[in-house]
This record gives structure tokens, C-alpha cells and sequence, in this order.
């Protein structure tokens, strides 16, 4: 059963609005920080995710974030809790290589002079401690396994976009 009270919430942003150009991957690419309350009283513990559903890949998207493993009484993320290294999340917890084929968070990078690309982050509630995963799996399968976990999940939607490049002068 979905819970209705469980939210996701960013002092960063608001739900529907635009992301600065800090959270460009090839600009900051930091992940930014995440609050969330209501688990259910089931959770044990909990994922994070950011996905580009716009992203041009054929229907997709663009899995820029899969962390898992988070411990039950963690109730939020700090800023640049996505490092590559793992050293600002949680002891314990895991993160899976983004779309990019790096291991942690990957900014915003829409192609140039796209329409606005929604990124949801979603926070997962699991019913289990651990998630056993193997280092090399896809995003895809592990998804699949947070999905057969899931007790419950709260989404927050902002939008990005890149201006189409000038053309030069010649």
C-alpha cells in the first residue's frame, strides 16, 4: 500500500520549478540536498533516485542517480550526498553507476536547445534491510529489485533546460 502522508522535499528547489545551471553535470554536479518524512513504520530502509524520463533514448530516459542500502532512521541527504566516492552518504549504502557509466550522481545535461527536461527525483521505502545487488548490474535491474521492495515512494519533479548553442559569425 502507497502512503499518502510519505513526502520528498529539497530546500533547494520546489516541486515544478527550474533547477539552476549549478546542477549541470559538467558545471557543480552536485546532487542537492533531499528531506523526506512519513515512512511507513514497515520501511527499513531506503533508495534514491533521479531519472530524465525525456531524455532521447528511445522511451528510456536517463538514469542519472540510483542509491540504495540508505538506512532506515536517515530522513535526509546533504548536498553533493552523491559524490563518486560514496564518503558523503550514509555508512552503508550503495550506489549503482549512472547512465553516464559513473558510479554516483550525474547533473542535468539535456542536449542543447531542448524543450525543458523534467528530472524526478524519488525516494523509495523499502521492506527489507539490504538490498543484495551485483557491483556490475544495470541500473534497469536494479530498479527492478528496488521496485519489488517498494512499501511506499515520494517524488519531487524540477525542470532543466540548455539554451541552443549562438551560431557563429563568419
Amino acid at each position: 500500500m502507497m502512503s499518502t502522508s510519505f513526502t520528498l522535499t529539497s530546500a533547494e528547489f520546489s516541486e515544478g520549478s527550474h533547477l539552476d545551471a549549478a546542477y549541470q553535470a559538467d558545471r557543480d554536479n552536485q546532487s542537492p540536498a533531499l528531506q523526506w518524512q512519513g515512512a511507513p513504520a514497515e520501511t527499513r530502509s531506503f533508495a534514491i533516485a533521479m531519472h530524465d524520463p525525456d531524455a532521447p533514448t528511445g522511451g528510456a530516459g536517463w538514469w542519472h542517480w540510483l542509491a540504495f542500502n540508505i538506512p532506515a532512521d536517515t530522513q535526509a541527504l546533504p548536498r553533493n550526498a552523491g559524490a563518486a566516492g560514496g564518503d558523503n552518504m550514509p555508512a552503508g549504502t550503495r550506489q549503482m553507476r549512472n547512465d553516464g557509466g559513473n558510479l554516483g550522481y550525474m547533473g542535468c545535461y539535456p542536449p542543447e536547445g531542448d524543450p525543458a527536461h523534467r528530472y524526478i527525483f524519488t525516494v523509495y521505502a523499502l521492506n527489507t534491510d539490504k538490498l543484495d545487488i551485483a557491483a556490475d548490474a544495470t541500473t534497469s535491474l536494479a530498479g527492478f529489485m528496488v521496485n519489488a521492495h517498494t512499501v511506499a515512494k515520494a517524488s519531487l519533479t524540477a525542470y532543466y533546460a540548455r539554451p541552443a548553442a549562438a551560431a557563429e559569425s563568419v
